[in-house]
């Protein structure tokens, strides 16, 4: 939207505001209409309440606002109109998924690689240090000589939650430790 700011002592302005940009809820702030940034909320376009006239201020009230909706939603790839982005997603039905009834089936479908396990062991040892970990090295060691024992799964998880503050270190530097931790529905 190109502006031109006209005033009695200076030479005339003219400024562009990129409507992507444009918040298109309005903030009325003392006798004026505020149009914010979507980025740090600060006023983009300021229009004198009620000017020229309440009915043509109003239009072109709503006007900026449905350009500033139909161009943020064009940027991001989403369909125009008066109606939410999310409408789209909505379904009649959830989709019905072959969901196991427990965790356990969740775990037991999840291949454990030993190979991935001696590597995170490793790891942690050499740059985390043994001896800060050693619980939840210990517990890594029970997983890795029998992977498909969901006591050990269960004192793995427990231990990684005891690190505290050295789960990132414990991620960073064995990023399959993860993998073995996470929620993966569909056990791939």
């Amino acid at each position: 939207m190109n502006v031109r700011i006209k005033t009695p002592f200076k030479p005339e302005e003219t400024l562009t505001v990129m409507l992507t940009v444009l918040n298109p809820e309005p903030v009325i702030n003392r006798s004026r209409l505020e149009f914010t940034s979507r980025v740090n909320n600060e006023p983009l376009l300021s229009l004198f309440l009620a000017k020229p006239n309440p009915k043509e201020f109003n239009a072109f009230v709503a006007l900026i606002k449905q350009k500033a909706q139909d161009e943020y939603y064009a940027f991001a790839g989403l369909k125009s109109g008066n109606r939410s982005p999310l409408n789209d997603n909505v379904f009649e039905e959830p989709p019905a998924f072959d969901a196991p009834d427990n965790e356990r089936a969740i775990r037991q479908k999840k291949k454990i690689s030993v190979e991935g396990i001696e590597n995170a062991i490793y790891m942690l040892s050499e740059h985390v240090g043994a001896q800060r970990i050693q619980p939840f090295l210990s517990a890594l060691e029970s997983l890795k000589a029998d992977p498909l024992n969901e006591d050990h799964m269960s004192q793995l998880v427990r231990e990684f939650e005891a690190l505290g503050p050295v789960q990132g270190a414990v991620l960073t530097y064995a990023p399959y430790i993860s993998i073995l931790l996470s929620d993966d529905p569909f056990g791939n």
